[in-house]
């Protein structure tokens, strides 16, 4: 079904197949940097803002892929997707307080720049998973210090999945996502000492969901 979603998650799968970020994949278009940031995807009271077809027809043609090539990744189906879903030898690992910092990722959680530690990947993933490590016992006692995460900006975030999420502020938390809307985010603690946390749209920098844990 061609839907809101699907669409902006197949322009950041098409990104990825191309080791690139959406922000990367624009400016390869010649678009503006930010055409595809998180917050170009719902106007400010949080409607759906869908990608314009010049704009789908120009990151096509950067890619030298073509619209069914597209439609598959929409869809999730087919040759395209298949190549997606495969699993990779590697994936990047990064620790939490890394991730809080500046420089490591752009704006809709997908890994940025260079020089970072590689982890085999143990779960069939999409090309723009990635592995994050747990430092410290905020998160106990499902996650351990210096337990691996393996998380995909790709992959859908549903009511109840359990994700990670950054703020503006650089706080990077692990949490189950309890409820969403257009105005705010409602996280529940997996740390049983810690409270709900409710935190605006407007302060979530990104949000993904963890597919795998090394427990």
């Amino acid at each position: 079904m061609l839907s809101h979603d699907r669409v902006w998650a197949a322009i950041d799968a098409l990104a990825a197949r191309n080791a690139l970020s959406p922000s990367g994949l624009a400016k390869r278009a010649g678009l503006d940097s930010t055409a595809f940031n998180k917050s170009k995807r719902r106007s400010s009271d949080g409607r759906p803002r869908w990608p314009s077809t010049e704009s789908l027809a120009k990151i096509i043609e950067a890619t030298n892929s073509s619209l069914e090539d597209f439609m598959r990744l929409v869809s999730g189906s087919g040759s395209a997707g298949d190549a997606l879903s495969m699993p990779r030898s590697t994936v990047p690992l990064l620790g939490f307080a890394q991730a809080g910092a500046g420089g490591f990722f752009d704006d809709a959680g997908f890994p940025a720049g260079h020089g970072w530690d590689l982890i085999e990947l143990p779960v069939r993933a999409g090309d723009s998973a990635y592995a994050l490590q747990v430092q410290g016992d905020s998160m106990l006692p499902v996650y351990r210090d210096r337990d691996v995460l393996i998380v995909d900006p790709g992959a859908r975030v549903d009511k109840g999945d359990r994700v990670v999420v950054k703020t503006t502020s650089g706080e990077v938390m692990a949490k189950v996502l309890a409820k969403r809307n257009s105005r705010e985010i409602e996280l529940l603690s997996i740390n049983p000492a810690h409270p709900i946390r409710r935190i605006a749209m407007a302060e979530v920098e990104w949000m993904t969901r963890i597919l795998w844990a090394s427990q």
